[in-house]
């Protein structure tokens, strides 16, 4: 596998750190990976299913959402269509290179992000979530006792995986005004869900959400006794192999 970095401008004007595998031959395909809230490219599941499709002669672009990993931006002015606007320019930058993205791969909110992204891409052939809200508002619940703060002075800090982030209301605005059903309904993708029924942080009625209004194909797969972030080796191995066996049917 072949590794690279890179670096294009995101939808606030700084530049996103990225990066590249790819296999030693030809890739015959590029896929587009959007990380979870608050985390980065790095994190085991991600690395471990781009080399899962890697090793399937599948390109993977992951990327760190402005304001996180080694990204440019403040996280701070950050919301859930500015997550979208940077995948159209992680989309956008494959495109320059010379490979537009024909599979969308999103975990937890970035699963959200991918559903709504995709509608723009028109070489997208399919979607995979892993663990993705059927709402975007859903996300508030991490830091419910900091929401009436940050709805009476603008912002506040809240704790999130053991680390501060400051949330303003803008963030909360912008979420409450998604519809990812609606977005789901006119996917117009193949479509795969994949979520743990014992997942505490998004719960599994949200797979239910986003599968009853998917139109076919469309599959779900349990990640049975997983946690969120796949934080296990086998767990974020059995989606890295079940995605890269799935997507084969739909790419070229």
């Amino acid at each position: 596998m072949r590794s690279e970095q890179a670096s294009f401008p995101g939808s606030q004007g700084g530049r996103l750190a990225a990066r590249l595998d790819s296999p030693d031959g030809p890739a015959r395909a590029h896929a587009l990976f959007a990380h979870c809230f608050t985390c980065s490219k790095d994190i085991f599941a991600a690395s471990r299913i781009a080399q899962s499709l890697v090793e399937k002669g599948i390109a993977v672009l992951r990327f760190d959402f402005t304001g996180l990993g080694h990204s440019e931006g403040e996280f701070s002015n950050t919301n859930f269509s500015s997550n979208v606007q940077d995948l159209a320019a992680a989309a956008e930058w494959l495109r320059r290179v010379g490979q537009a993205p024909s599979l969308l791969i999103g975990h937890s909110l970035g699963g959200s992000a991918v559903l709504v992204a995709a509608g723009a891409m028109p070489e997208v052939r399919a979607v995979a979530t892993i663990g993705a809200p059927s709402d975007v508002a859903h996300v508030s619940g991490l830091f419910r006792e900091q929401v009436p703060e940050i709805e009476a002075k603008g912002e506040a800090l809240v704790q999130l995986a053991g680390r501060p982030f400051r949330i303003r209301r803008e963030f909360l605005a912008d979420a409450a005004e998604q519809n990812i059903r609606d977005h789901v309904d006119k996917l117009g993708r193949a479509l795969l869900i994949l979520h743990s029924p014992v997942d505490e942080t998004v719960a599994i009625g949200n797979a239910t959400g986003i599968f009853v209004n998917a139109k076919h194909p469309k599959s779900f797969v349990s990640l049975a006794d997983a946690d969120h972030l796949l934080r296990r080796h086998s767990d974020a191995v059995y989606a890295a192999n079940i995605i890269a066996a799935w997507s084969e049917r739909y790419l070229p």
